[in-house]
């Protein structure tokens, strides 16, 4: 079926970048482990470093999860959105190629939720 707009529905985003005061959001998602419903969103300027992400960020997100100690981080796959990339730890949102509302999904090989099920 055919949608035809009666208007221009031309408006601000009220989450556009501009909007956090020089910080951008960031959606975390650890895949198969579902304990968590839901990514975590960040907001952090572009000049954070990846590696900050990984040992502030994402392990005071994640550390209740009986998985979360026996992560390998060089073994872990990342998700950039769709696409896969390698993030350098010594490098900044933007330097990673990070912006504003990306979602980061990372995997971790071996590592399939609460005995394996997924959460």
């Amino acid at each position: 079926m055919t949608v035809n707009a009666l208007a221009d529905y031309r408006f601000e985003s009220r989450d556009a970048l501009a909007k956090f005061k020089g910080k951008q959001l960031l959606y975390v998602n650890w895949e198969k482990h579902r304990m968590f419903s839901r990514p975590f969103v960040l907001a952090l300027t572009p000049d954070t470093l990846f590696a900050e992400i990984i040992d502030k960020y994402i392990t005071d997100s994640y550390r209740s999860h009986p998985d979360f100690a026996q992560i390998d981080w060089a073994a872990v796959t990342w998700l950039n959105s769709r696409q896969p990339f390698t993030p350098d730890r010594t490098k900044t949102l933007a330097e990673n190629g990070i912006g504003h509302k990306d979602l980061i999904r990372f995997t971790t090989p071996g590592l399939n939720g609460l005995a394996g099920t997924g959460y």
